[in-house]
């Protein structure tokens, strides 16, 4: 077995535990980050990315930072019902605008960034355990990439291992605790060799079923439209999603392509109980989801990070508790208001499998009165490029 001290042990490399671990060395902070996955895994899984300005910010200020070079920014959406388009105008509204960055290439930045700096990640280290959280010095217990034991003693343990968090049991009780929502529908996905079908992401509503129009690059898009959680990704033609895609934006003209990937993503939402027990912290994925149609997951994580950091510099470089004793609290407002703006996007924009007449046009009702109500665009042009941190 490997025994290993750190000031503070980061189960997760994705863009939480990287983050983490760059704020907290600027604060003269060691650690150390544990993931099962390979580098190459990590930076090759695609994932969306629209960032809010304030995380962009945040990750232009690391070295090295492609987000402003190869991201692409974004002044509006397009909400499109009843075959007609209305563009929410971001900086006109809010005097913000977002950015379209896949997941991956921020996270190729930060692994990158984070090497550079001398950082030790344990790539394909899988974490079995986390425990001791009211303990003076908690411990994850790992096996590293060489088939060895390894035993990692901290001053504190952060959990930024995703959804199906290994560190979460300690902290809030294990994968029964917190809150949910269960959606009664999924999203079929696509990736499409084409250019884009449009300038800004379209979300449309239609009688049949939600689709939203995304990009990744000028010659690669992606896209969605709403199916039954069920649905198998394998099963329709290229022939079927096209027509699919094509009869719920009416109005609009698709350029289609080959499509190289597909798959079915499940939505739901979850609020951890608690955020931090003694000398543990859950953050991003491993704290809370929401569904992508609010465009909040990576933009959450970097909220709890920004808090977090801060927090630890109190605790391990002052000695002082009053931030990572309200950390929970304090992330949780946020937290609500995303999961908030998230569900009424989805709710809006998506025929419920029971819905009635009443229903259909009481939606059509909601839309005109955000598209047609200088106040209504304004909140959802606020929400979706993010409160300030």
């Amino acid at each position: 077995m490997t025994a290993l001290g750190t000031q503070v042990a980061i189960v997760g490399a994705g863009p939480a535990g990287l983050l983490l671990s760059h704020l907290l060395a600027e604060a003269g902070i060691e650690s150390v980050i544990l993931d099962r996955r390979s580098r190459e895994d990590i930076e090759t899984t695609i994932r969306a990315g629209i960032l809010e300005q304030g995380t962009v910010e945040v990750l232009a200020a690391i070295p090295g930072s492609r987000v402003h070079e190869v991201g692409r920014r974004h002044d509006g959406i397009e909400l499109r019902f009843a075959g007609e388009g209305h563009r929410i105008d971001f900086p006109g509204l809010a005097g913000r605008s977002v950015w379209l960055y896949p997941q991956h290439e921020a996270l190729k930045d930060l692994v990158a960034a984070r090497l550079a700096a001398g950082q030790d990640i344990r790539f394909e280290t899988a974490v079995a355990a986390a425990e001791g959280p009211d303990a003076a010095t908690p411990v994850v217990h790992a096996t590293g990439a060489d088939g060895e034991a390894l035993r990692v003693e901290a001053d504190f343990v952060v959990g930024a291992d995703g959804s199906h968090s290994t560190v979460r049991a300690q902290v809030d009780g294990g994968h029964d605790a917190g809150f949910f929502r269960e959606y009664p529908f999924a999203w079929f996905g696509i990736l499409c060799e084409a250019p884009p079908s449009a300038e800004e992401l379209i979300y449309s509503r239609s009688d049949r079923g939600f689709a939203l129009i995304s990009q990744r690059s000028p010659s690669v898009q992606r896209m969605y439209f709403q199916c039954d959680p069920g649905a198998d990704a394998t099963a329709p033609t290229d022939a079927e999603i096209w027509e699919t895609l094509q009869d719920r934006v009416e109005g609009v003209t698709l350029h289609e392509g080959p499509i190289i990937k597909r798959d079915v993503l499940r939505f739901r939402s979850f609020v951890a109980g608690r955020m931090r027990r003694g000398r543990m912290a859950i953050v991003g994925d491993a704290a809370h989801t929401v569904p992508p149609t609010g465009a909040k997951g990576m933009n959450l994580a970097v909220a709890d990070v920004l808090l977090l950091a801060d927090a630890l510099d109190e605790l391990l470089n002052k000695g002082s508790a009053t931030a990572i004793d309200t950390f929970g609290e304090r992330a949780s407002h946020r937290i609500w208001k995303a999961q908030h703006f998230s569900w009424w996007m989805t709710s809006m924009l998506h025929a419920m499998p029971d819905d009635s007449g009443f229903d259909s046009r009481r939606q059509l009702g909601e839309l005109r009165s955000v598209v047609e109500s200088r106040a209504g665009s304004t909140y959802l042009a606020e929400a979706y490029t993010g409160w300030p941190f």
